[in-house]
């Protein structure tokens, strides 16, 4: 009997949504690096500025449950589709824009249009993706939010400095709409839909799975009742395990470099350059996140231990680790900590995801809806109470130990959380090569 090639179309798949995570995050972040910019050629205050920078983030932590309801409603493919195209509109809006009133609708537009990407890129996991190998994927879409944010710091500082920054924002338009186009035209919601999927792919992707009354297919122990009371337990702690998290990051992403000028007396120059070490720290940590979290499950059968036994070492080692930075003066070795503390911190991001999937059954994309809403509503929060609290103690390290207690509090709620037990250990996966 011939052997014929094993498809592999999931990962085109996940490669779509990582795509988007990117192209979304070089879309928001772009404006963070532009912002001088703006402001001095539309004669902004700085007060507006602070406004029209936050609009995004208000509108995507509120619109998360709402669009992941309407990419549950509609799938993937349809509400990806539109989502790409909306943001795309919001940051050409951006680069024509007249005046304050333009700029503040197109980043909420930008908040709303990107609120429902990690809802539905979850859900397509969950679809696209066996229980052995689903946090890599989750791994991988959070590796491309970082990529996209690390492009975006770095490709418009080059672009500005050849281009008026109205043309950075039409430039940064054109990929999402080349993007959704492909995507509505490659996408399918599911593997039983395309018609390129291997049979034995198939069963791979179901592996460890069972089927609902619908026909789709839910991890085996999935509670498919009422949410009991020791599943709410689970979605609380996860929420609360993703403000400590989501807190954490905004102190890299904002007052980082302030806080190493201040208390390591370090150039504006070289504070820019030992953030971005930290954000290769998260970068790194995502995809290694993914990778560990699955060996742990392939080698347990265990989701708590997976999941949660994961996110809170990692949560517990990152706050270990930035307590440790506090507590030392070479800025060097601080700077190592806390880089290391970042990779930590990155390494629960994949669990997250995974858990949202295996709690969220039939209702995933409003499950990450509220949990990526309750983390950006902090994240949102954060740099104004980093402020405050500076204001009031003048002690920068004080923020410091701030922090290593905050991501100490999102180990304790990982702790806390109880996916839905234990599984037989799965059996190896085909090679990818061949079939018989």
């Amino acid at each position: 009997m011939l052997q014929q090639p094993t498809t592999t179309i999931r990962y085109r798949t996940m490669s779509w949504l990582a795509i988007a995570a990117g192209l979304a995050y070089l879309c928001r972040n772009a404006i963070g690096v532009a912002e001088s910019s703006v402001r001095e050629d539309l004669g902004l205050t700085l007060q507006q500025s602070g406004w029209f920078l936050g609009a995004f983030f208000w509108s995507y932590a509120l619109f998360q449950v709402p669009c992941g309801w309407f990419a549950q409603r509609r799938g993937t493919r349809v509400a990806l589709t539109l989502f790409a195209i909306g943001w795309s509109i919001a940051a050409f809006a951006l680069g024509i824009a007249p005046g304050f009133g333009l700029l503040i609708a197109a980043q909420l537009v930008m908040g709303i249009s990107q609120a429902g990407i990690f809802p539905a890129a979850c859900n397509s996991i969950g679809h696209w993706f066996p229980m052995s190998r689903r946090t890599l994927a989750c791994g991988i879409l959070c590796a491309g939010m970082q990529v996209g944010a690390i492009t975006a710091s770095g490709l418009t500082g080059v672009l500005l400095q050849s281009i008026d920054w109205r043309w950075v924002f039409i430039l940064f338009s054109l990929p999402g709409i080349a993007w959704a186009t492909g995507f509505a035209i490659s996408f399918r919601d599911r593997p039983e839909e395309m018609e390129k999927v291997s049979a034995e792919e198939l069963q791979l992707i179901h592996a460890h799975k069972t089927q609902r009354s619908d026909g789709t297919h839910a991890p085996v122990g999935e509670r498919q009742g009422a949410l009991g009371p020791p599943r709410i337990s689970a979605i609380v702690f996860l929420c609360g395990q993703q403000i400590c998290r989501a807190s954490g990051y905004m102190f890299f992403a904002s007052w980082f470099p302030t806080f190493l000028q201040a208390t390591r007396g370090v150039s504006i120059e070289t504070s820019g350059f030992l953030q971005s070490l930290v954000l290769c720290g998260t970068l790194t940590g995502s995809l290694s996140g993914g990778i560990i979290t699955d060996w742990i499950w392939r080698r347990t059968g265990s989701q708590r231990l997976s999941r949660s036994g994961m996110g809170s070492i990692a949560l517990c080692m990152c706050g270990i680790l930035v307590l440790s930075a506090w507590a030392v003066s070479d800025v060097s070795l601080a700077i190592a900590l806390l880089s290391l503390g970042s990779f930590f911190a990155a390494l629960a991001g994949p669990p997250t995801f995974a858990s949202t999937i295996d709690l969220g059954g039939t209702k995933v994309p409003q499950l990450m809806g509220l949990v990526n809403m309750c983390g950006n509503l902090a994240a949102a929060a954060c740099p104004v109470l980093v402020g405050m609290l500076f204001e009031w103690t003048a002690n920068w390290n004080l923020v410091l130990l701030l922090f290593a207690g905050i991501y100490l509090v999102g180990g304790v709620c990982w702790a806390l959380v109880a996916p839905h037990g234990r599984s037989s250990p799965p059996p190896p996966e085909p090679a990818p090569e061949t079939i018989a």
